[in-house]
């Protein structure tokens, strides 16, 4: 038997949609409520910021001259941006303010193809005289992904946890309902909020044809072709190895040191010979040992000799 049930918009906006679905066989209500309500927060393409690289900082624990917000505020306000995009390169943007005053999403400046559907986010506030200068790298995806799984290509750029997800509440409702003298069928009300790249029901058609692909591959089963997996070199010292030194709470005077001379990451102390080390200016045998006592706390250290 054919399901045969409609589906009723009770209020709809850019970023809300209110709908009710029935009338459902008894038990389909569930079943299309809790199969839908995945694939909407799990599976539908969108886009996010992945990475920032501030003018004059080199990580995200440290703060700007002139404005209110610690670095690592900024970043939290640069994850709630959110982002148009549909196409399968990274894209670049930047922002660029140097009037006192509160810094909006708006002022980040996008290539073609790229939109922000939430313009009046305030990312910043500015004191006078002060300027803020970063260069923002744009990525589409599916799912949640976290800063730790991208890697850090240098000093400077910062990776960021990425939600890429549009849609960020899903609430199912299951009620009974009747249809003339019969009582056991099912009414779905469901309430879906996205952060206005995808407006709800394009979200749910969307979501729709995602679960239909899966089912026809049941019915209809095609051969794949997996493809053996790329083998990517990675370090040994692993997420670790990509800290500045700045990170491991040095001494201001030890990390400038180090920086300077070219040890300006854990991964590039820890394959140093200490002997190297020990040529580099203003560094002695005791800086060495806090250097060591702080890299033993994150579970790595330097060359016994």
């Amino acid at each position: 038997m054919e399901p045969i049930f409609e589906i009723k918009t009770e209020k709809q906006d850019k970023t809300y949609g209110k709908f009710v679905i029935t009338p459902l066989a008894a038990g389909y209500g569930h079943t299309l409520g809790v199969a839908l309500r995945r694939v909407l927060l799990t599976s539908l393409k969108g886009a996010a910021i992945t990475t920032v690289e501030i003018e004059g900082v080199k990580h995200q624990f440290t703060t700007l001259s002139g404005m209110k917000e610690d670095v690592l505020d900024f970043l939290l306000n640069l994850k709630k941006v959110a982002v148009s995009y549909s196409g399968t390169e990274p894209i670049h943007a930047t922002l660029s303010v140097k009037n006192p005053g509160e810094v909006y999403a708006r002022d980040i400046e996008l290539p073609a193809g790229a939109t922000i559907a939430n313009p009046d986010l305030v990312l910043a506030n500015l004191a006078k005289g002060a300027k803020l200068s970063a260069k923002l790298t744009i990525e589409s995806g599916v799912g949640y992904k976290p800063a730790a799984d991208r890697e850090q290509e240098q000093i400077g750029i910062i990776p960021l946890d990425a939600s890429f997800s549009p849609v960020v509440r899903v609430t199912p409702k299951i009620e009974e309902t009747r249809v003339g003298r019969v009582t056991n069928y099912d009414k779905l009300t469901l309430e879906v909020v996205t952060n206005g790249t995808i407006e709800p029901m394009a979200a749910i058609t969307e979501a729709a044809t995602t679960l239909l692909s899966y089912f026809d591959q049941i019915v209809h089963p095609k051969e794949q072709v997996v493809s053996a997996p790329r083998e990517e070199s990675e370090s040994a010292l692993g997420s670790v190895g990509k800290l500045s030194v700045e990170e491991l709470g040095l001494p201001t005077r030890v990390a400038n040191a180090l920086a300077k001379a070219g040890f300006e990451t854990v991964e590039k102390l820890c394959n140093a010979p200490r002997v190297e080390l020990m040529k580099v200016r203003n560094l002695g045998g005791k800086s060495l040992d806090v250097i060591n006592d702080l890299l033993k706390e994150k579970g790595v250290k330097l060359q016994d000799a």
